[in-house]
């Protein structure tokens, strides 16, 4: 029984009978200082209950206060850690940071930024966490390699920034969603912050690429630490729904627990192999679907406004 409970079972309201009745004033006192009690209590129960809100704020503050002041220390150290990580995600994936195979991504990163074109630009790199706490994960799209074009690659995979022409994966990704969710048509532009916006987790595998040159980044370190946010993803979130187009995406999701979780899976939208099952596979609607079993809210993937 709560604190609360306890307190409310106390008040009960005095009985004709348990109050001596000698006369009529005398009740009236009697009942008078039970009230006074019964109110001293209750204010004492309510200052305790907001000095105990008060409390749980500051330490959260708190928390927040020492983890920038950590973050902010590290990113002078690690340069490829910005500041503009979201809060939930570097707090899940903080000691990734501090291991060696980071620090070695970093410095390459940053080595190629002096002599290439990288994409995306530095503060676009960590835009996937800054959507929504890692812990509402609702869906999980994984890609595999930033955009390699001009102006293209912006931190959410298969999503490109307003004004630049969408790729033939995501020209794709628009007829399957024309077909599979009433309502839809396809939109001017290719930016799907829309869907981040609503929990949708848009992972590429790896994270920076340079400028016309596909995978250049592969295999230096970023998939050490995608898989760790797909992994903690798995282990601490109930119930996400993994698209997963592609082998290399469903190899990706291999540390998934598919009894916590849900695996639709295709082939990659690419114009080799989107007419090989991904046109036709239904994943949106079954994703809602999914979703609503649950007593989540859907996803609207009709919602993709043009600003970021």
């Amino acid at each position: 029984m709560s604190k609360k409970q306890k307190i409310t079972g106390f008040f009960k309201p005095l009985s004709g009978n348990s109050v001596t009745q000698n006369t009529k004033t005398g009740s009236e006192y009697d009942s008078a200082v039970a009230n006074k009690v019964e109110s001293s209590l209750k204010r004492k129960f309510e200052e305790d209950e907001n000095k105990v809100t008060e409390k749980d704020i500051c330490k959260e503050d708190m928390h927040i206060t020492k983890a920038r002041a950590k973050l902010l220390t590290l990113s002078k150290e690690i340069p490829l850690l910005t500041t503009n990580i979201g809060q939930s995600w570097y707090d899940a994936l903080e000691p990734q940071f501090e291991q060696d195979y980071f620090r070695k991504l970093s410095d390459h990163v940053t080595k190629e930024r002096e002599s290439h074109t990288i994409f995306p630009s530095a503060d676009e790199v960590w835009s996937w966490t800054t959507k929504n706490d890692i812990k509402d994960t609702k869906v999980v799209i994984l890609g595999q390699d930033p955009y390699h074009g001009h102006g293209q690659a912006h931190g959410l995979c298969f999503s490109v920034k307003p004004g630049v022409p969408s790729p033939p994966s995501l020209v794709n990704i628009y007829k399957e969603l024309v077909t599979d969710i009433p309502g839809f048509e396809t939109p001017s532009h290719g930016y799907l912050g829309g869907w981040a916006d609503q929990g949708v987790l848009l992972l590429n595998a790896c994270l920076t690429v340079r400028k016309g040159e596909a995978n250049s980044h592969k295999g230096r370190g970023w998939e050490k630490l995608t898989d760790a946010v797909v992994r903690w993803i798995s282990i601490n979130c109930t119930g996400v729904v993994f698209l997963l187009w592609g082998l290399p995406a469903q190899k990706k999701a291999a540390v998934v627990d598919g009894t916590k979780h849900h695996l639709l899976k295709s082939v990659h939208p690419s114009p080799l192999s989107a007419y090989r099952g991904f046109l036709g596979c239904g994943h949106f609607s079954q994703c809602n679907k999914l979703l609503e079993q649950q007593g989540k809210k859907p996803i609207d993937w009709t919602r993709l406004s043009d600003k970021i």
